[in-house]
């Protein structure tokens, strides 16, 4: 036997794992990484993190990033450089993170990592004939295990959409093992660059679970306060809560037929982005109306297609208990219009289910890899858009 597989064998069969979960998210503020003690799997998988940062991006490499993301046309030369070092650059924040929280890197049994995605393209999207749903994550794991020398399983959308679904929302298959509880329904909303959420039935019964993207979460507000302000984002909603609601511009903003697409479903920046905002100002004619009165109805558009989703598949009364994470639970004006929008609803963050809101979506690709390497896939039925499934590709170190 391969003495890299020995060692894998090895690994599988401990009775608790260290595994590091990665993100890197449309938002591109920098990788989350997240080092988990995972024990069991499946219906039995218990996982506690142990240590959590953002390893920051250099606006040089951000800019890079930027240079292929969610564009149609890039430098071809350059994408596949990115691939490269994109791994390059995140092995080396998780060797530093390593160092910093004092753990030899052969300490470590796995590394999950998500990769950068820089552009989804599913048939509802792109609706080009003959041709299947598509996503692509760049940077390399195979990098990544040589710079580290850690097992490392990537790219995890691949299986998803060689199965029948569209490569997202991932959530469902690790929110369904940590989050569930008999007897309390639950949605998962992670609100990111795109909002998304799980539903979790009491019955614990993984054919009732449902998953889907909704809309925008943070994407088009940040686009915009780095285009019109040099800033990242617009930290606790100072420009958009300064702004007031412009309604002609929100009903152009909810006239995409996106919304009108059954669930499941998933989105991304490809479709919202600053040209489909100057679309809706053509259509609305509020092309000269001021720059934070366009943040605060941003701001409502999200909150809108968040709530208008969770009330189309639970009710306009809909009473959840709803858990939320994600940098869109940060914003104050965005997280008061959803509690307007949904009054019977109770709104926690993950942080009362003992798991950091900021890590979450880091830590469900470790359990996604935990899986992949100790367990079975997850029997969610037969219904489109949710194959029952085990993710990830495995990269060894030598």
């Amino acid at each position: 036997m391969n003495h890299q597989i020995e060692k894998l064998y090895k690994k599988v069969n401990k009775q608790e794992r260290l595994i590091i979960g990665l993100m890197s998210g449309t938002s591109m503020d920098g990788l989350d990484i997240a080092l988990c003690k995972v024990r069991g799997s499946g219906a039995e998988t218990n996982i506690k993190i142990l240590e959590f940062k953002t390893g920051e991006f250099t606006d040089d490499f951000r800019a890079k990033i930027k240079a292929i993301f969610s564009k149609k046309e890039v430098d071809l030369q350059l994408v596949c450089l990115m691939n490269e070092h994109i791994a390059d650059v995140h092995a080396g924040l998780i060797n530093s993170a390593l160092k910093e929280w004092g753990y030899k890197n052969d300490e470590i049994d796995f590394i999950a990592s998500h990769g950068q995605t820089i552009f989804h393209a599913p048939k509802s999207l792109h609706k080009i004939a003959d041709y299947p749903n598509g996503t692509l994550q760049i940077g390399d794991g195979d990098h990544i295990a040589v710079k580290t020398g850690i097992i490392t399983l990537s790219d995890f959308r691949q299986k998803h959409l060689a199965a029948g679904g569209e490569g997202a929302p991932l959530a469902v298959y690790g929110d369904y093992l940590i989050f569930s509880k008999k007897g309390e329904n639950r949605i998962m909303l992670n609100i990111g660059g795109i909002a998304n959420f799980t539903y979790l039935p009491g019955t614990l019964n993984a054919n009732e679970i449902f998953s889907t993207d909704v809309g925008p979460g943070n994407t088009l507000m940040d686009q915009y306060v780095q285009h019109h302000y040099n800033l990242f984002y617009d930290k606790n909603a100072e420009i958009a809560s300064s702004g007031i609601l412009n309604k002609p511009l929100l009903s152009a903003l909810l006239s995409c037929d996106f919304f009108d697409v059954g669930f499941p479903k998933t989105t991304g920046p490809e479709l919202f982005n600053l040209e489909y905002l100057l679309a809706a100002q053509r259509q609305s004619s509020t092309e000269n109306i001021s720059k934070q009165d366009v943040m605060a109805t941003l701001c409502h558009f999200s909150a809108e297609t968040i709530a208008n989703a969770i009330q189309r598949c639970f009710g306009n009364d809909a009473a959840a208990q709803i858990f939320m994470s994600g940098g869109g639970m940060h914003n104050p004006l965005l997280v008061s219009i959803l509690k307007a929008k949904l009054p019977y609803s109770t709104f926690l963050t993950t942080d009362d289910l003992n798991i950091n809101p900021d890590a979450k979506e880091a830590v469900l690709f470790a359990v996604l890899a935990n899986e992949t390497l100790c367990g079975n896939p997850i029997n969610f039925g037969e219904r489109q858009g949710g194959p029952s499934i085990c993710m990830g590709k495995i990269s060894l170190p030598k």
